[in-house]
């Protein structure tokens, strides 16, 4: 069976030199479990936290992006290669993530308002995580 690849560029990919990310279905797939593996940590954190009375601080998209990026650290270190991560996705994924900043930060707090359910840490995560895959979706189209 042979991978299916995407590309996923930079916008301003002529002006750094630097080569978009290829990603396989599988590698997306590997994301998104780690998606939802941080999203049903802070399920479980805040339930904690409500069981002994404490209220959770605020929590933002960007704090989900950095804890998200940290787990693929972890895991990139632990398992990289044995999990079929491609060298420099580490790399690649935190450009990814600052260029879609402003957007990711943009749609959460859009949809947060709109919605009735309360803010929470998992709640946070899990539309921040949505958000960065419609932003990769989106560049895969371009």
């Amino acid at each position: 069976m042979t991978p299916c690849y995407t590309r996923v560029v930079a916008h301003n990919e002529e002006c750094t030199g630097m080569p978009g990310m290829r990603l396989t279905g599988h590698v997306i797939g590997l994301l998104k479990e780690y998606m939802r593996d941080l999203v049903e940590q802070a399920r479980q954190e805040t339930q904690n936290q409500q069981s002994f009375g404490f209220t959770a601080a605020p929590y933002r998209p960007d704090q989900a992006i950095s804890d998200l990026l940290a787990i693929l650290d972890d895991r990139i270190e632990s398992e990289g290669l044995q999990v079929g991560l491609p060298d420099g996705f580490l790399h690649q994924m935190w450009k990814l993530c600052e260029e879609a900043r402003v957007d990711i930060e943009q749609t959460v707090w859009l949809q947060s308002n709109l919605s009735e359910t309360v803010s929470s840490k998992a709640r946070t995560r899990e539309l921040t995580y949505r958000a960065l895959i419609a932003y990769i979706e989106k560049q895969l189209e371009e």
